[in-house]
């Protein structure tokens, strides 16, 4: 379809998250006066071993004014040999994380999660938070790290330093425990790259550049799903 073919992404980033198709359900589901229910399912990202399959679900509730609308999501962890599944919620500040209260207002909010890469050895998942609000310019990346091993997961951006923007690019290849991202200020041509760890700590990198693992999988469940209509 259309929005799929674009491959459109307010942040112009590499692992881009459906945007065209948030854009033409708002559009299409804005016009009556009830709030209805939308779902996409991301492609899966197998794992190196091939035991385990990462793929998102993401829900939009168009409202009648569209920037009351709201984008959530929930990344999803598939052991492939068990079929046991682990649903996994960021900790980025508009997750729909039912343990954390930021006391934010969330109408408007966007928090769209998708998987980016494996490691190497297929013992931690990167996934991809973009965070946004309807009507607004603030928009920003986030890095999930899901430690299998160490059932640890970890949401990270850059700290301590100034930027209006970060877009995750993958694994550091310079670190490969660290993740790399682009960030910058609005408005500046270049933005310089950036690593993270797992506890925020950033460091200025250059001749860096991000690393991919995993083998995407398209299924019939890929794509729009269902709607559903609330009163």
């Amino acid at each position: 379809m259309s929005y799929q073919s674009r491959q459109i992404d307010p942040l112009d980033s590499p692992h881009p998250i459906p945007w065209g198709w948030v854009l033409a359900t708002i559009t299409a589901g804005s016009s009556g006066s009830l709030s209805r229910l939308y779902y996409y399912r991301s492609q899966s990202l197998i794992s190196p071993d091939q035991d385990y399959a990462a793929y998102s679900r993401i829900q939009i509730r168009v409202e009648p004014k569209y920037f009351q609308s709201c984008v959530t999501s929930v990344l999803f962890l598939e052991n492939l040999r068990t079929g046991d599944l682990q649903a996994i919620t960021p900790s980025a500040p508009l997750a729909d994380n039912p343990f954390l209260d930021t006391g934010i207002d969330l109408l408007g909010r966007i928090s769209m999660v998708i998987p980016v890469s494996w490691s190497a050895s297929g013992d931690r998942l990167l996934a991809r938070e973009f965070e946004s609000l309807f009507g607004s310019d603030l928009a920003s990346d986030y890095a999930v790290i899901v430690d299998r091993n160490g059932n640890q997961v970890y949401t990270v951006a850059p700290t301590r330093i100034q930027y209006t923007n970060a877009v995750l690019l993958g694994w550091s290849q310079l670190y490969p425990e660290q993740v790399l991202f682009r960030a910058g200020i609005l408005g500046e041509e270049h933005w310089p790259h950036w690593t993270v760890d797992v506890h925020g700590q950033t460091t200025r990198t250059t001749g860096d550049r991000p690393l991919i693992y995993g083998q995407v999988l398209n299924s019939v469940w890929t794509g729009p799903q269902m709607q559903k209509h609330n009163s």
